[in-house]
């Protein structure tokens, strides 16, 4: 027959038997089918273990981690192995940044690693890593911007006031120094000085009168001629023509008015006053205690030929300098009232000033010659 018939759903051929479903069922029970020869024939195959599927970005942070095993040549120095890897992908890319970090490799974008390089000081154009100043660090320990640190930069830049009041003080103490060092001079170094000069004339003269190179007659300003001798001020100084300070007074010596208009007698003269001068302070400072004579003290005036004593009569403690009429012939306001003999001993007053003068007179008391030895004044 020709025409159509449903096909029987239990009827199959499995070799030489019908397979159905009821034979199949069979089979699974009994551990014979087919499904299972299948099931145990995987069982048997080798073992293969699970394996993630790995991206380009895995694989790229790998080659990026990777170092080569270290020899023997190289033990002191080795780059840390890279940690295991790890199914995770936050892990891998966490140690890829940390290799990266280790061997100066930055991650990112050309933007990105110029920014790297020009915090570690390099620049763009490279010249080498440089340490952050601490003056260049904040308080967290981070590099400053430029404008920060251009902003410390002016605060740590002193102010003009500060400027200027650091250029006054060392002015001052420029000053202070400068006036230390003059008046160091002038109080000790003249006196040190002029002492020297003046006991090298007082040598000088009492060498040429015992050899009879000086004569006794005129002479020329500076030039000295006679000693002067105060025994109660331990004085000792010769005296010189002049009163110039260059000349004769700045030396240590004692000057002698001996020019127009203070032109005054000479010791030998039979009438006359005769007027000498002396610093009472530094340059040797001669004249510095006659504040102390008092009446009847001796003053010696020694020559070449003479010694001529005087004893102290009176003393004018203040006048001005323009009061010449204390070298006149009979000094105004010695007490003398007659032509005599005297001597005015003048110098500035008060002390380290020259704003007034101080006056001590004497009349001289005895002539005494040379031959006949030293007055009693000098003896005692």
């Amino acid at each position: 027959m020709t025409a159509l018939r449903p096909e029987r759903e239990t009827d199959a051929s499995y070799g030489d038997q019908s397979y159905g479903a009821s034979g199949a069922l069979g089979d699974w029970q009994q551990g014979q089918g087919h499904g299972q020869g299948a099931y145990e024939a995987y069982e048997g195959s080798p073992e293969v273990s699970y394996q993630p599927p790995v991206d380009d970005e895995t694989v790229a942070l790998r080659e990026a981690s990777y170092r080569p095993p270290a020899d023997d040549e190289t033990v002191a120095l080795r780059i840390p192995d890279p940690p295991p890897e790890s199914g995770s992908g936050a892990t891998a890319a966490s140690a890829a940044s940390s290799a990266a970090s280790a061997t100066g490799v930055t991650a990112g974008g050309r933007a990105a690693r110029r920014k790297a390089a020009k915090r570690r000081g390099g620049g763009r154009h490279g010249g080498g890593a440089r340490e952050t100043a601490p003056s260049e660090q904040s308080d967290s320990g981070a590099p400053l911007s430029r404008v920060e640190a251009r902003r410390q930069a002016r605060l740590r830049k002193p102010s003009p006031a500060v400027v200027a009041s650091r250029a006054i003080g060392e002015v001052f103490i420029t000053t202070g120094v400068l006036m230390l060092l003059f008046v160091t001079y002038q109080l000790w170094w003249t006196n040190v000085r002029a002492h020297a000069q003046a006991d090298k004339e007082t040598s000088s003269l009492q060498d040429d009168w015992a050899s009879g190179k000086r004569a006794p007659g005129a002479f020329e300003p500076g030039q000295g001629f006679a000693i002067l001798h105060i025994p109660k001020l331990d004085v000792v100084v010769p005296i010189a023509e002049g009163v110039s300070n260059k000349r004769v007074l700045d030396k240590g010596m004692v000057g002698h008015y001996g020019e127009d208009p203070l032109k005054t007698a000479m010791p030998d003269a039979k009438t006359g006053n005769f007027g000498l001068a002396a610093h009472r302070n530094t340059h040797g400072e001669p004249f510095r205690y006659i504040n102390r004579l008092a009446a009847g003290d001796p003053v010696v005036v020694e020559t070449q030929d003479k010694y001529f004593v005087y004893k102290v009569a009176s003393t004018l403690p203040v006048t001005p300098p323009s009061n010449t009429s204390v070298l006149n012939p009979i000094p105004k306001g010695s007490g003398f009232t007659a032509p005599g003999r005297y001597i005015t001993l003048t110098t500035c007053t008060p002390e380290f000033t020259s704003k007034y003068r101080l006056i001590v007179w004497g009349k001289m008391v005895e002539e005494r010659p040379r031959s006949k030895g030293k007055p009693d004044a000098l003896v005692e």
